[in-house]
């Protein structure tokens, strides 16, 4: 079993991820020839040894030769689905992207097909994301765990102005993510990077106990004064499963606070990141009804959940203890079925797709516009979706 580990200690970015990927030695010429596929021009690819911190390293460049136009994210999308990639490439790609706007929409309150890309939507930003998913199809890694992020600071240049970092759509790509603040001033870790590394769905914790077979190392673009910037993989085998990670779960029991209330700190809770929030019922002390608070947190975010409970709630203790968990891989996409375009949770078993799960705020949606009964549209965009 293939695993890949991200080393994030400088940070990431897109081409620092397909300069390291082609130093485990995927050949360039593949990446070449493979973004032929997309009905895009104008550039030119190149990949060389460079050093940083006394560090060799692959730099992977994109030489643009003509201006590109800024392109919205359905210009993208069609791109990508129209082009004669691989289908898993063209998978991958359009999952990365999908963050990407869905990041942009957030962050600029707009709907998804209104988002229009600058720096992101530049040719190299293109090259970056689809070689990055050509490189992975080609190594057919089953699993990707990855170091916590540097957030960085100070603040960018970019089409908007002089913005803070991490980046209004990194921050963004960063919720429910691990990250630290050890390092200086500087833009550790690139919208692009971030869309990359959350989209794969990796394990953010110790990496299984694996072989390493080969290390690749990508150079940034920049040289930052405390870290040599360069992207460590580490790519070998174990006998574990990669969907596998470690969680912290929080309890705390109450029988006196308003459901109300409750209904509320839930809501908070998922909103602050929790990876799920129950109640079940319990008999407490005197006789009375209770409330057994269960929230599963990723281990960076235990203290600030368990602040919620505590100041959301009429709890004065939470207890919390560690665990794993065994998990398939899930992304938010986009399907075309009869009913329309509509937004699902694929899950996935090392690549494979097992089931399509359709979200339920579209399904409602479609329900109310068309008059369908709601177990009408699921068992449709079910059927449709997965095929």
């Amino acid at each position: 079993m293939k695993i890949l580990y991200f080393d994030c200690y400088a940070g990431i970015s897109g081409d620092m991820t397909v300069a390291a990927l082609l130093d485990l030695g995927v050949p360039l010429d593949l990446v070449r020839d493979t973004l032929a596929g997309l009905p895009l021009s104008g550039y030119t690819l190149s990949a060389e040894e460079t050093r940083r911190g006394g560090i060799r390293a692959l730099s992977f460049n994109v030489h643009v030769a003509e201006e590109q136009p800024h392109r919205r994210y359905t210009d993208i999308a069609g791109m990508i689905e129209r082009s004669s990639l691989p289908a898993e490439v063209r998978e991958t790609a359009g999952r990365i992207f999908l963050r990407l706007a869905e990041a942009e929409a957030t962050v600029h309150g707009i709907e998804l097909h209104r988002v229009h890309f600058h720096e992101v939507g530049a040719v190299d930003s293109i090259v970056d994301i689809v070689g990055a998913a050509v490189c992975l199809h080609y190594l057919k890694v089953d699993g990707v765990c990855a170091s916590a992020l540097p957030l960085g600071g100070g603040f960018v240049e970019t089409c908007h102005g002089l913005l803070p970092v991490p980046a209004p759509a990194t921050a963004e790509l960063l919720r429910g993510l691990p990250v630290h603040g050890e390092l200086g001033h500087g833009e550790r870790v690139t919208p692009t990077g971030a869309a990359i590394l959350a989209s794969l769905s990796p394990g953010f914790d110790r990496p299984p106990v694996f072989c390493v077979d080969t290390v690749g190392c990508g150079a940034g673009s920049r040289e930052f004064g405390d870290v040599p910037n360069v992207l460590r993989l580490f790519l070998g085998t174990t006998d574990r499963s990669p969907a596998e990670d470690e969680i912290r779960v929080l309890e705390t029991h109450v029988d006196d606070c308003n459901p109300e209330i409750l209904g509320f700190l839930m809501d908070r809770l998922l909103e602050a990141g929790a990876l799920d929030v129950a109640f079940s019922p319990v008999q407490m002390k005197k006789n009375r009804p209770g409330i057994r608070l269960t929230v599963l947190s990723p281990p960076p975010l235990l203290d600030a959940l368990a602040r919620l409970v505590l100041l959301e709630s009429t709890a004065i203790g939470v207890r919390y203890y560690t665990t794993r968990r065994m998990k398939l891989e899930r992304s938010r996409e986009e399907r075309a079925t009869s009913l329309g375009t509509v937004a699902v949770t694929a899950i996935r078993e090392r690549g494979a797709l097992v089931r399509i799960a359709p979200e339920f705020e579209e399904c409602r949606r479609i329900a109310r516009e068309r008059g369908i009964p709601l177990r009408d549209v699921y068992g449709i965009i079910e059927r449709e979706a997965g095929e």
